[in-house]
Formats: structure tokens, sequence, C-alpha cells
């Protein structure tokens, strides 16, 4: 892939509907953690991709309000660390690029080495309350509008808080195995872009044909998914878990199943037992 296709609009999926019965809807996690996903040059400009999703039941009060380390896998310089923020940071890179038209890995690069604004501060403490596994579900019901406002207060603080997190610069939020790895899943995407495209739109269902603008995230995670079992021979099973906890996290509707569905059908038909591509492997 010399460059991500070019995007000019964005349309996003219609958001998930109430029940019959009277309740007060209050927006998910998922819609607030897409918010960040573009990661525009300036550290605070953040774009919407996602119409608000509506979470299933209303977090313990100890988890509203508790940060979660355990989560968020820092190391001793208080920077996340695990596969999995590189997966996520990934993402956000090659979402940013279909948006930009840009090489995803020259885009990498460009806000790895840029500087920063004069004046920017970032509080590192906000990384401890930064929940990996934290994932959005279906209408939840209130009994009261203080519960309401109470937990919609909670919605802004976490958006904020995953808003500082996703648009600060990585070498402050990410250590040098994250980025390192981060990389490699997109040298990977850019190297084998335009075989997965084809491959891609012989398994993703006919509506997401229909509307690819409004389906890049759940594209770019596949792109991700793809390159990572083709070139880091990570098995498909770890693969496959991580892609449709980031579905789950940042798009909505049933993407986590058609990923699921979509990336078992690549690894039966496309990828031997040994973790390369069947393709690649019958013409050399």
């Amino acid at each position: 892939m010399e460059a991500a296709p070019s995007v000019r609009t964005f349309s996003p999926s219609s958001s998930s509907s109430a029940g019959a019965r009277p309740c007060l809807l209050l927006a998910g996690p998922a819609s607030r953690r897409a918010r960040g996903l573009a990661a525009p040059p300036q550290p605070r400009a953040v774009a919407s991709s996602r119409a608000p999703l509506v979470v299933s039941s209303p977090p313990p009060p100890e988890a509203s309000v508790t940060p979660a380390p355990a989560h968020a896998k820092v190391d001793r310089s208080g920077r996340f660390c695990s596969p999995r923020a590189a997966r996520e940071l990934a993402l956000m890179i090659s979402y940013a690029a279909c948006l930009e038209g840009t090489d995803v890995v020259r885009l990498f690069d460009r806000r790895i080495s840029a500087r920063r604004e004069p004046g920017f501060v970032f509080d590192k403490a906000c990384l401890l309350s930064y929940n990996h596994m934290s994932f959005g579900g279906g209408p939840l019901e209130v009994g009261t509008e203080e519960e309401a406002e109470k937990l919609t207060s909670q919605n802004e603080k976490d958006s904020a808080n995953e808003e500082d997190v996703l648009s600060a610069p990585p070498k402050l939020v990410y250590n040098n195995f994250v980025l390192r790895l981060s990389r490699e899943l997109l040298v990977a995407v850019a190297s084998g872009w335009d075989k997965h495209v084809d491959i891609i739109d012989k398994i993703i269902p006919q509506a997401w044909k229909d509307e690819p603008v409004a389906r890049i995230l759940e594209l770019c995670i596949l792109h991700i998914a793809m390159a990572e079992m083709t070139s880091k021979g990570t098995p498909h099973k770890v693969v496959i878990n991580e892609a449709v906890d980031l579905a789950k996290r940042f798009c909505d509707g049933g993407a986590p199943r058609v990923i699921n569905g979509c990336l078992r059908t690549f690894v039966k038909d496309h990828v031997d037992v040994a973790g390369t591509s069947q393709g690649a492997e019958s013409k050399s």
C-alpha cells in the first residue's frame, strides 16, 4: 500500500434505539472513545466517528470513581506497556491515515516526532483511570433524574480522560515496546494492504460494502488483525479476540460479531497453520 484511500466524507451509523418502555438513555463509553480515534496533529483536537451508544447496566459506584491500574498496564515510567495498547495505537493511526489519505507508517512517524505545543501539559494520572477493557452495551434504564445526571456526569469525566489519553503525544503515553510493536503492525498493514483489500471485499457483508466510509474503523481493525496474523506469528485466537475487543470498544452495533466471523473465514481460507498467507506461499 503506497497510501491509504482518501476519504471525502464520513457518515456515522445510526445509534441503538430504546426499548418500548419509557426510560432515560445515557451515551455509553463506545461513543466517547470513538471521539479520540481521529488522532489529529493537534493534541487536543478530537473528531467524532460514531453516533452515541448506550450502556447496558449502571457501573458499580466504586468502579465509576476508582482508578483501574490493572487494566491500564503501565510500566515504571508511567506509560502503557501492553500489546493491547500497541494495537489500539495502530488502530488510531490507521483510522487517521484513512481520513487524511496518507500513508500509515509516514503518519505514525510524523506523530512520534511532532513537537509539543508550547505550554502543553499531560497529567499521567489519567493513564491509571484509563480502561482498555471498558465496553459499551445496550440501553440503560434508570429510575430518577438524579441517577441519570450522576451517570451522565461520570460518562463526561471518563470521556474527557480518554480524550486526553488518545490525543496526547504518543511518547508521553506509550513506552518504547508499544511504539515499536505498533509501528511493526503498521508496516505490515501497509505491505499487505492491496492483498487484504481484495480478501476483505469478499468476506465482509454487503451492508458494509454499501457504506465503506461509515465502516472505516471496522475495516481498519480487519487490516490490522490480518497483518498481525500473516507477519507477526501471533496465534490466531489471540488476534481474533483482540480484534473483537477493539470492535467492542470503538465500534457499534453488530461489528464485533461480524469481525469475528470475517477473521475466522480469513484464517480458514487464506492462512495456513504456520500463520503465513496461503496465496503468498503458493507463489513462492
